[in-house]
């Protein structure tokens, strides 16, 4: 049964990954037409609601100032770094997809990076978000190891844990 619930928790945390490498596509993509002035007028509009509620509001007003310190160069670096992220993310989530077994190890490098810069960045600007990723990375980069290891594509997971779901809920 532990082998199905990592299945499975390998199963969601590729999934994860890439609606989230979509979602970074997508920001990246937005980020290049969106001037610093604009992301401020956006943030503001996001927020008003939330703010007019409660003026303290820890999250809505970390958004507005964040925001309004952002200079052009520093929108086009996150860009970038979305834009890549976010492709790299696809890119393996697709080969996985398609059933590629060599992806492994270069799902995992490519993770490993990220993780890297992750860890970087916790040093430098520590963050809970930052923290909660690296960690769920980190995760990530073992189940696909275990999976590699196993020599199972993932079509193989995903039939077999499908069908222990399925099963499994019938059987309660």
């Amino acid at each position: 049964m532990k082998d199905r619930v990592l299945d499975l928790v390998f199963l969601v945390g590729v999934l994860f990954k890439g609606l989230d490498g979509l979602a970074e596509l997508v920001t990246g993509v937005l980020l290049l037409f969106v001037t610093p002035a604009k992301l401020h007028q956006a943030a503001g509009a996001a927020t008003a609601g939330e703010r007019a509620e409660d003026p303290h509001d820890l999250i809505a007003n970390l958004i507005v100032h964040g925001v309004a310190h952002l200079q052009h160069g520093s929108i086009v670096f996150a860009a970038l770094y979305l834009l890549v992220h976010g492709v790299v993310k696809l890119a393996i989530v697709i080969a996985l997809l398609i059933g590629s077994r060599g992806i492994y190890p270069w799902a995992m490098g490519a993770l490993g990076a990220f993780l890297i810069f992750q860890v970087y960045e916790l040093v430098t600007n520590p963050s809970i978000a930052v923290a909660i990723l690296t960690v769920f990375d980190a995760i990530i980069i073992w189940l696909t190891w275990r999976e590699w290891r196993r020599g199972r594509e993932l079509r193989t997971t995903w039939r077999g844990t499908v069908a222990w779901v399925f099963r499994r809920r019938v059987a309660t």
